[in-house]
């Protein structure tokens, strides 16, 4: 009886708010009509349009291109108090014109450039890093500082060291265990980003508990950022009931994974200080930060830091495994690809020496690999939300203040209009006198909220890619029996969407080709893991 009064008086408050502001809302004279859309229920809103449980967010909101148009069309024209939105907002999807998307996010990034308040996500604490900050001071102090750092071409050279040694540890690793290369590929992306960032050594021959710690840590940043997926983004009044009451299982959820952001954004972040403050640290981000405070930090400093690094994990080692995951199906779907890769890398770099990133400017088709690879699977498929700060007239139709953006990337990535034949893995597409448009124009955001370790992250597939397509040979896997597994490729829903698991037969091309592999124990050998001096800490 209690719970039943305290969820009573908690809804109607909520509603008595709400239903004032949309009075108000309905009754202010409006320069233009709202975006047309799917009519909503009587204080329900448009919840029975949202997408259900698995199914994926791009297909769903695809669905309404042809019956709203490829322009702009509004997902919540009803006014309601369990939206999940104020009546002067409207939630606004863009699912078919990429040059809208660039019209809006790139050139009126001014008013574009926000982000919604996501309950779930700021209840995990997700909301702290930079991706997920509402426009603001805090925002542009937090850019300012990784542009600083990483933002450009040249920021980032230092660290190409880094990044070639760990792409041929991830080379030996898939040479010694084959079947666990998706594994290798998960480890090769960590200890890039956490050697980078903290100055952090992964275990060379076994799992790494903070790799494997910061892998549970995206899964749960994935499942937090979908917008819509949990009840209290569409009722917001529903943060305030207690966590004893029944139905609140979410809570308790959201306090277990602020727990593991907690931890991991704050576990590397104090071995690399202490490693600091030892005399024993090496060139990574954090180090840096600290050179550029002279060495002492606020703890606003701190802070900022925290917050930063655990950005650049967060935005680059996803983009980059899922990335190269689904370069290594599209070698087994598309063998002539392969083959026309190794090809470009033998005739321009040979077989007596692995291609480096100096190798870069002289192989368009490798480059065009890579390329493709950003598109076909599309690691965010729909853009995180942008919000809008001030009131905009599109197309003749009114987009209040607080209206939310949400571009369909994975639509912009595979319009046929625009890309032939999509599903196809075509490098060529990118080359010769009629190149079709580069996907990373989307595929790392827009304007004010482009991704800061894009740099990065392309320096480390692009490696991945050519030095893998130098010495491997990838085809099928093999079931049981050793017959060939026809693939098929599925994604995951959700703010990340990854590839399921799959079996790749991944081989050395040549004695030759093998011995280059192997040369990583001569000339890098394998440094002691810092797991046991985290742990002691």
């Amino acid at each position: 009886m209690i719970f039943i009064e305290i969820l009573v008086g908690i809804l109607f408050a909520a509603a008595a708010v709400i239903g004032v502001k949309s009075i108000l809302f309905i009754f202010k004279k409006k320069p233009g009509p709202l975006p047309p859309g799917p009519k909503g229920l009587p204080l329900l809103g448009n919840i029975g349009d949202l997408p259900t449980h698995g199914e994926r967010e791009w297909e769903h909101w695809l669905k309404h291109k042809d019956i709203y148009g490829p322009r702009v069309y509004s997902s919540s024209d009803a006014i309601s108090p369990f939206s999940g939105i104020n009546a002067s907002r409207l939630d606004v999807k863009m699912p078919a014109d990429m040059y809208l998307a660039l019209e809006l996010l790139e050139k009126k990034s001014s008013k574009y450039s926000s982000r919604p308040m996501q309950e779930f996500a700021s209840l995990t604490g997700w909301t702290n890093i930079l991706g997920m900050r509402q426009y603001g001071e805090t925002h542009r102090l937090h850019r300012k500082v990784s542009h600083m750092l990483v933002g450009t071409h040249l920021t980032v050279m230092p660290y190409l060291p880094i990044q070639e040694i760990e792409v041929r540890r991830f080379l030996f690793r898939v040479l010694k265990e084959p079947k666990q290369f998706l594994d290798h590929i998960r480890t090769e992306a960590g200890a890039i980003i956490l050697k980078i960032v903290y100055g952090y050594t992964v275990e060379p021959s076994k799992p790494d508990p903070l790799i494997d710690l910061i892998d549970e840590a995206m899964f749960q940043f994935a499942a937090a950022s979908t917008a819509g997926a949990w009840w209290v983004d569409v009722i917001p009044a529903l943060k305030y009931i207690p966590e004893w009451m029944p139905g609140t299982g979410w809570k308790k959820i959201a306090k277990r994974w602020r727990a593991t952001l907690d931890e991991v954004s704050e576990k590397p972040l104090l071995f690399a200080q202490r490693r600091l403050a030892n005399g024993r640290s090496e060139k990574s981000f954090v180090t840096d930060f600290h050179k550029s405070k002279g060495d002492t930090l606020s703890p606003a400093d701190n802070e900022v830091l925290k917050w930063v690094a655990m950005n650049m994990y967060a935005g680059g080692s996803d983009t980059t495994v899922n990335t190269i995951t689904s370069f290594f199906f599209a070698m087994i779907l598309f063998p002539e690809v392969q083959r026309k890769a190794q090809e470009e890398i033998d005739r321009v770099v040979g077989s007596s020496r692995l291609p480096t990133y100096n190798d870069r400017k002289d192989l368009p088709y490798i480059n065009a690999v890579l390329t493709e690879a950003w598109r076909w699977h599309t690691v965010v498929p729909m853009a995180l939300p942008h919000a809008t700060t001030s009131e905009d007239i599109v197309n003749g139709y009114f987009i209040p203040k607080g209206s939310l953006v949400i571009p369909n990337i994975w639509w912009f990535t595979h319009d046929p209009s625009v890309y032939p034949n999509p599903s196809e893995f075509n490098p060529s597409r990118y080359l010769g006198p009629d190149p079709t448009p580069d996907p990373t124009t989307h595929i790392f955001g827009y304007g004010r909220r482009i991704c800061p370790g894009r740099y990065l992250a392309d320096t480390s597939a692009w490696l991945t890619i050519a030095q893998s397509l130098a010495v491997f040979n990838i085809s099928k896997g093999l079931d049981e029996s050793g017959i060939e597994i026809e693939p098929i490729p599925r994604s995951t829903p959700g703010a990340i969407s990854r590839l399921e698991p799959f079996k790749a037969t991944i081989k050395p091309r040549s004695p030759q080709h093998e011995f280059l592999i192997r040369q990583v124990e001569e000339m890098h050998p394998w440094e002691a893991g810092s797991a046991d001096e985290l742990r002691r800490w």
